[in-house]
């Protein structure tokens, strides 16, 4: 993984003592909260119901052993004893006192980890798969490229207070496991047929109150021009994005707005003049970054291993869980394993305690090289374990609440922390959640049901991603009470789609039955080894609404 080199000790450890400062100048009242705003925002901090959150950057989901203990002190000492991991890769702490806050970013820097841009009107996280670097259908690693660009997107003045915030992703997989159409920028890398390196360049893609798939601006774009063609692309929006109204600032509006085609005119005009200029990269360059992630000391090992084969025959629950939650591997006798964060109504989706933190810290160690991904959905990626050690990293993930054998599953859920949290929010998303994962605790049932998203938000900012889950549930207010709206088709990947909603909305009450009714609609209809999405693109709405709208008796 990387790491950082003396400018990167230096920009985090002033931005450090400059936010040490603010905070003080905040607490003496020297400065207004209406000041504080902006400067706290760009230091991923914000008010939320109860207290102030926190949000740190984990750069594509990459993670040490290190940082990670780290992050489980932090939520010992400074939090409620757990953290939130984000579907941007991030983690999140939900009680956090404002005159702690220095000291937080003092250890963060410690370990080479910071909280700058993961919130306000700037370039965010840069993101890419959990799975990148190891992924068996992968082109190359894109975390090197992803790496040139949050170095540099990180504090570069231009962009720092742009109408709205901005997200970037890429994927160099056959497979986009990414999310890269719903971000402002979404980058695919793929070889022509001489093998060079080119980027296919998507933009204006976004969920919240308007959601919009992005569309391709440039097929063909040469690899060395990934920085200035990023940067014309934030110049156009800067420029002619919205400021006088933040629901219609992103630049999926401005897109919208001018069509796809005027606005590629816009970025072209722009990219031609800066296109041969300083942000070229070079090989050098790229080789630079690259060099920092190394290759672990991968041992030399059949494809087939008998210990892995034989305890697959002797344990049914290991065998259930190597067919969810283990992932083909580009080296030879490795595999990647994802750690569900999602063990059902006990804990929210996404929530890990400090004692798990240490425990993924140990099987990291014990079981691969140190390194941890954080997955889009919120699970955990161990991504380099022998296939012999596969067993027993299950049965030490099994004993710390880690090891549900459900990712793609029903109950595999992104969902925001809701009402319960967030001051935006309409509704709570955690006991919808609770309620679900109750009613479709029986794991038989949910393999059989195989493959099947559910995401849940708490407003229509979406940060859980609704649109796009196969069932989307999204809070709603309706005088004073809250209500869910839920939606169906939407899906992520390559073959992107925005879920369509089925009627009125629900009470919370009706939740589970209503998803009982999706499913029981979905199993009547379901073509043989047929995926949710799949029945719904081929039936249409009508099937699912009228069994769910009959078992709740609400009016279609």
């Amino acid at each position: 993984m990387y790491q950082y080199d003396e400018y990167d000790r230096a920009l985090v450890r002033e931005r450090v003592a400059q936010f040490r400062d603010q905070i003080e100048r905040r607490l003496s009242g020297e400065l207004s909260e209406e000041e504080f705003l902006p400067l706290r925002l760009q230091n991923g901090l914000y008010m939320q119901k109860h207290a102030y959150m926190l949000r740190v950057a984990i750069p594509y989901g990459t993670l040490s052993a290190r940082q990670l203990r780290t992050l489980a002190g932090i939520a010992r000492d400074y939090d409620r004893d757990y953290g939130h991991f984000t579907t941007r890769q991030n983690i999140q702490f939900n009680w956090i006192e404002l005159e702690q806050v220095g000291d937080i970013l003092e250890r963060l820097a410690e370990v080479e980890m910071h909280a700058i841009q993961t919130s306000g009107n700037c370039v965010r996280n840069i993101t890419t798969e959990a799975f990148a670097g190891v992924a068996a259908d992968e082109l190359l690693d894109p975390r090197p490229l992803a790496e040139i660009l949050r170095q540099w997107s990180t504090v570069n003045p231009e962009f720092l207070y742009l109408p709205r915030k901005f997200k970037i992703a890429l994927c160099a997989a056959q497979e986009d496991r990414a999310a890269v159409m719903m971000h402002d920028i979404g980058l695919y890398l793929y070889r022509d047929a001489a093998g060079e390196l080119l980027l296919r360049v998507m933009v204006g893609g976004g969920l919240g109150r308007t959601p919009i798939l992005s569309q391709q601006i440039r097929e063909g774009l040469p690899w060395r021009h990934l920085l200035s063609y990023v940067e014309a692309v934030l110049r156009v929006y800067n420029r002619h994005g919205r400021r006088d109204n933040k629901y219609k600032a992103r630049i999926k509006i401005l897109v919208k707005a001018l069509g796809i085609e005027a606005f590629a005119r816009e970025v072209e005009a722009e990219w031609q003049q800066i296109k041969d200029g300083p942000a070229e990269l070079t090989a050098a360059e790229y080789q630079r970054v690259a060099a920092a992630f190394v290759t672990p000391a991968y041992a030399n090992l059949d494809e087939v291993d008998l210990d892995f084969g034989s305890a697959l025959a002797r344990d049914p629950g290991f065998a259930r869980w190597v067919s969810r939650n283990v992932r083909a591997h580009r080296v030879a006798g490795y595999a990647s394993v994802v750690l569900s964060t999602k063990p059902g109504a006990s804990s929210p989706p996404g929530d890990v305690t400090s004692a798990q933190m240490h425990a993924i810290a140990d099987l990291a160690e014990d079981f691969g090289f140190g390194e941890i991904r954080i997955a889009h959905e919120q699970n955990v990626v161990l991504p380099d374990v022998r296939k012999a050690d596969l067993h027993g990293l299950y049965q030490r993930a099994l004993s710390h609440g880690l090891g549900t054998a459900n990712i793609g599953l029903l109950t595999d859920m992104i969902v925001c922390p809701g009402g319960d949290y967030c001051a935006l929010a309409n509704a709570k998303s955690i006991p919808i959640a609770q309620s679900i994962q109750q009613r479709f605790a029986d794991q038989d049932a949910l393999h059989e049901l195989g493959e099947l998203s559910l995401n849940i938000s708490g407003c229509m900012n979406a940060c859980g991603h609704h649109h796009i889950g196969n069932i989307g549930i999204l809070g709603v207010d309706k005088n004073g009470s809250e209500w869910y709206q839920v939606t169906i088709g939407g899906a992520q990947g390559k073959a992107s789609a925005l879920g369509k909603v089925i009627g009125p909305a629900f009470s919370a009450a009706e939740i589970p039955e209503v998803i009982e009714g999706l499913v029981k609609t979905f199993s009547d209809y379901r073509e043989v080894d047929e995926r949710f999405v799949d029945t719904v693109q081929r039936i249409g709405l009508e099937p699912f609404r009228e069994q769910v709208y009959r078992k709740t008796q609400v009016p279609a």
